[in-house]
């Protein structure tokens, strides 16, 4: 049965448009090869609310999808595996 997630990741401010760019496709193919993929809202640089491994800012991406239950691990395990990105959080909506 598939559940409703939505995910945001935040890539660091010292990796250039076309590295953002990039691993940004990185992670919507990803979602899309496992998951029902919903929607992808690129928020842009903004500042942090703390800083995080010294920086004060970061890109933040929000990717809205439907998966199996045991999707939002592995999704977990890419983010932390995944050089430069910089914090994520996933978090299941109600349906």
């Amino acid at each position: 049965m598939l559940k409703n997630y939505e995910t945001i990741f935040i890539i660091s401010p010292e990796l250039d448009e076309e590295n953002i760019k990039a691993l940004t496709e990185k992670i919507k193919n990803l979602v899309e090869t496992s998951a029902q993929l919903e929607s992808v809202d690129e928020w842009g640089k903004r500042k942090l609310a703390y800083p995080i491994n010294d920086f004060n800012e970061g890109y933040y991406v929000l990717i809205n999808f439907s998966s199996e239950p045991d999707f939002p691990q592995e999704l977990e395990r890419i983010y932390k595996i995944t050089d430069g990105i910089i914090k994520d959080i996933i978090i299941k909506k109600d349906n």
